[in-house]
C-alpha cells in the first residue's frame, strides 16, 4: 500500500514536470528542466570530485572513513539518470549519499551526454570507470532510468573486453528498450506523472545520433543474459517504463539470473531522489543497499600468499 506522501508527491510531479515540459521538443529546454538541484544533499556525507579511469565524477562516503580506494569499504559504481542528456553526479547526491551512509564508497562518473556526445561515448565512459573501479577488487554497480540502462550495456561491455563482472547490479526503473515495445509504453501514458511517450520518443534518436537501437548496449534487452550476476530491479506501477523492468526480468530468469523484482504502487519515475521524505524512496535504496552489500559478503575472500 502507498504512503499518503507518495500520492501527494505524483500530484506534485505531475504538475511539476509533465504539465510543463512533456510536450517540449526542445533538447536545450528539457535539459535545463531536469538539471535542477531539487533535493538536498544528506547530511554527514562528504563529496569529492574525482576521477576514475580518466572520467570525471565525484566520490561519496560518510564522513570520518576511509578514503576512496581504501580497504574495508565495499565499492560501488552509481550511473545517474537524466534521458542521456541530462543531470549530474551532483544532482544524484540523495541517492549516492544514501548508498555512502549505508557503508559504501560511491563513484558516481559525470559520463559524456548526448546531443553533443551520442552513443557510444557514454556507455565508453561507464565501462571505462568499471574497468578502473573493478581493478581495485570487486565491486557493484546501480543505476537508475538511462544510468540503469547504462549499468547493463556496462556489463555488457564488461564481458565483451573480458572484465571482472560486477558483483551484483541494483536497477531503477531502467530503459531496457530503446526500440519501444513494451506495452507500457502506450498503457500507463497517461498514468505516468512525468514522462509522455513522445517525450521519451524525441530523445532516442539525439542519444542514438543514428546507431541501431537494437544494439544490446543501446537496449539490453537484445542481450544475452546468461552469465549476469544477481540483479535488483524496482519501478513504479504507472511508469511507462514499466514493462522494461518486468521484461528485463523474465528474460534475466529464463537465463538462470537471479533477480529481485519489486513493483511499487502509486510513486513517480526516479521517486529514490526523494529519499529526504519519501517512506518508499527510503525503502527502495536501503533494500537496494541491503541487496548489494550481501553479494559482497558472499565473495570468496582471496586465498593468503605463502
Amino acid at each position: 500500500m502507498a504512503s499518503l506522501r507518495a500520492h501527494f508527491y505524483d500530484i506534485a510531479v505531475r504538475v511539476a514536470v509533465k504539465a510543463r515540459v512533456g510536450r517540449q521538443s526542445d533538447i536545450g529546454a528539457i535539459r535545463r528542466a531536469f538539471d535542477r538541484e531539487t533535493f538536498p544533499s544528506p547530511l554527514g556525507i562528504a563529496f569529492t570530485p574525482g576521477e576514475l579511469g580518466g572520467v570525471p565524477g565525484e566520490w561519496a562516503q560518510s564522513e570520518g572513513g576511509p578514503q576512496d580506494g581504501a580497504e574495508g569499504r565495499p565499492a560501488l559504481l552509481y550511473l545517474h539518470g537524466g534521458g542521456f542528456i541530462a543531470c549530474s553526479a551532483r544532482m544524484y547526491r540523495p541517492i549516492t549519499g544514501h548508498f555512502a551512509r549505508a557503508g559504501f564508497r560511491v563513484f558516481a562518473p559525470d559520463y559524456r551526454l548526448a546531443p553533443e556526445d551520442p552513443f557510444p561515448a557514454g556507455v565508453e565512459d561507464c565501462a571505462a570507470a568499471w574497468r578502473a573501479l573493478s581493478a581495485r577488487g570487486p565491486a557493484v554497480i546501480a543505476g537508475d532510468s538511462a544510468g540503469g540502462n547504462l549499468s547493463l550495456a556496462t556489463l555488457v561491455e564488461a564481458r565483451r573486453l573480458g572484465l571482472p563482472l560486477p558483483t551484483a547490479a541494483a536497477l531503477f526503473s531502467p530503459a531496457t528498450d530503446l526500440v519501444g515495445r513494451s506495452p507500457s509504453f502506450r498503457t500507463n501514458a497517461r498514468r505516468d506523472a512525468m514522462f509522455r511517450p513522445e517525450a521519451l520518443t524525441r530523445l532516442v534518436p539525439a542519444y542514438l545520433d543514428g546507431a541501431d537501437p537494437a544494439d544490446p548496449r543501446a537496449s539490453p534487452i537484445e542481450a544475452d543474459l546468461s552469465g549476469f550476476p544477481p540483479l535488483l530491479i524496482h519501478v513504479g506501477a504507472r511508469e511507462i517504463l514499466r514493462d522494461d523492468s518486468l521484461r528485463l526480468a523474465d528474460k534475466a530468469r529464463a537465463a538462470g539470473v537471479p533477480v529481485s523484482l519489486r513493483v511499487f504502487p502509486v510513486v513517480p519515475h526516479a521517486w529514490q531522489l526523494a529519499e529526504s521524505f519519501l517512506p518508499e524512496a527510503q525503502a527502495s535504496l536501503t533494500e537496494a543497499a541491503v541487496f548489494l552489500r550481501r553479494a559482497l559478503d558472499a565473495v570468496p575472500a582471496p586465498e593468503a600468499v605463502a
